[in-house]
């Protein structure tokens, strides 16, 4: 039976220009992650429907569950985790930032947080990005669900 890690992103600070959320992995507390405005989109809409409500380079993910794989980024040229199989977007990766200007759809972990931002990313992003390499690395699965509080 094939392992996998779990990581758990809980929307639930929500203002006009970001979002942030308390992240875990496996069911261990791990810090915090911001993201563009959450539009109410959900994985299980219609692809039209999340293409009409979507604000390209300033909308969250949609909630729901992912797999987190290993791909080549052309952007930061190297390996990177991206989130794969999110309807109606592409190249949503997983890297450091502090606030929505870095974001463009991406998820952005951090330490800790404020209005519309995240401190500490540098490092926690870094340390994130290996964990779920050497997981994938070690034939594990990486899973990502995203919800709402």
């Amino acid at each position: 039976m094939m392992v996998a890690m779990e990581l758990l992103l809980v929307r639930d600070t929500f203002t006009d220009t970001s979002t942030t959320g308390v992240l875990t992995i496996d069911g261990k507390d791990f810090g915090f992650a911001l993201e563009d405005v959450d539009r109410g989109l959900t994985s299980d809409m219609p692809l039209a429907e999340i293409q009409q409500r979507k604000v390209k380079g300033k909308t969250a993910i949609p909630t729901g569950r992912y797999e987190v794989r290993a791909t080549w980024s052309p952007r930061y040229g190297r390996m990177m985790p991206e989130v794969c199989g999110v309807p109606g977007y592409k190249g949503i990766r997983i890297h450091s930032g502090n606030d929505a200007e870095d974001t463009e759809g991406c998820l952005l972990p951090g330490k800790t947080r404020a209005k519309n931002r995240v401190y500490t990313s540098a490092k926690y992003a870094t340390w994130l990005e290996t964990q779920i390499l050497l997981a994938l690395g070690q034939g594990q699965q990486v899973w990502l669900t995203i919800r709402r509080a």
